[in-house]
């Protein structure tokens, strides 16, 4: 979901935060102290996915700027200079926080499967994709607010998860014209919907062994995102008041989005979900009316 602009610094260089819709980056629900950190790590992450996905580089080429961006990492670890001053902002986060430094390896770990797999044979493996795709972002901010339980992480995992999905469902049609199918096979098979079938959707309406298929996906993502949400009403209370907010308006507007797919009928493909001020209202009335289990 879309967030407001970040704030530059001398040490991260301005960039779009609207890029990555379900990174919660900087947003004025955030504690000031922690607007830098998240924009320096989201930096990291924008950059490392534009590496696999961006431009017109070779695959040899965008797994090579990938494996340079780790070997940064692993001379942060080392307590080397990393090399770049982007990195080096990074490395002053990660110690300010005493983050941890393999959560930053999984990220470049899911961008360099990009790079590679197209196809997911099963819903386990979109959930390995997504573990190390998205969960990195929740635990991640769950170390800077200094919040970690193996409870929060869990429920932190199961939203960010969702999201992905969510994204995943919103996108098929984007993702398929880049040649990348982010649907499980299996359950594709299971509705009868292959291939060809997928790229004949483009072209005609959607029919019925495709709204089935997508039933399907977008219940398992309700049910995920529906699994996490108590955590925006379980934190500590010095941080219940604004990032409980936070969380709360992500997890909402993840359902929004699944939402605004089944109103659409389920045509992702001439019908892209977007959120709008209207979506915006009903997003703040659900999540004021959130309550704790």
């Amino acid at each position: 979901m879309p967030q407001p602009q970040a704030p530059a610094s001398a040490a991260t260089p301005e960039f779009n935060v609207d890029h990555y819709e379900n990174f919660p980056v900087a947003s004025i629900l955030l504690p000031r102290r922690l607007r830098r950190s998240v924009a320096v790590i989201y930096h990291f992450a924008r950059t490392a996915d534009d590496l696999a996905d961006e431009g017109d580089a070779a695959p040899a080429e965008r797994l090579a700027a990938l494996a340079d961006m780790a070997a940064a990492l692993d001379r942060i670890g080392a307590g080397e200079d990393p090399g770049t001053p982007a990195m080096r902002a990074l490395a002053g986060v990660i110690a300010e926080h005493a983050l941890p430094l393999p959560l930053f390896h999984d990220l470049l770990d899911a961008f360099r499967q990009d790079v590679t797999v197209h196809r997911h044979p099963d819903w386990d493996s979109l959930l390995d994709y997504s573990r190390r795709s998205a969960n990195p972002v929740g635990r991640l901010m769950l170390h800077l607010y200094g919040a970690v339980s193996a409870q929060r992480l869990a429920q932190a995992d199961a939203i960010c998860t969702g999201l992905q999905l969510a994204n995943f469902w919103q996108d098929v049609a984007i993702d398929h014209a880049r040649g990348r199918i982010y649907l499980p096979a299996d359950a594709m098979a299971r509705h009868g919907v292959d291939e060809a079938a997928l790229a004949a959707l483009a072209a005609q309406r959607c029919d019925a062994r495709w709204i089935a298929l997508m039933r399907e996906l977008q219940m398992r993502t309700r049910a995920m995102l529906q699994s996490g949400a108590s955590l925006a009403l379980t934190l500590p209370p010095t941080l219940e008041k604004r990032i409980g907010w936070e969380l709360r308006l992500v997890v909402q507007g993840g359902l929004r989005i699944l939402e605004r797919i089944e109103m659409a009928g389920f045509d992702v493909f001439r019908h892209r979900p977007k959120l709008g001020p209207a979506d915006w209202i009903v997003m703040l009335w659900r999540a004021a009316r959130m309550r704790r289990p």
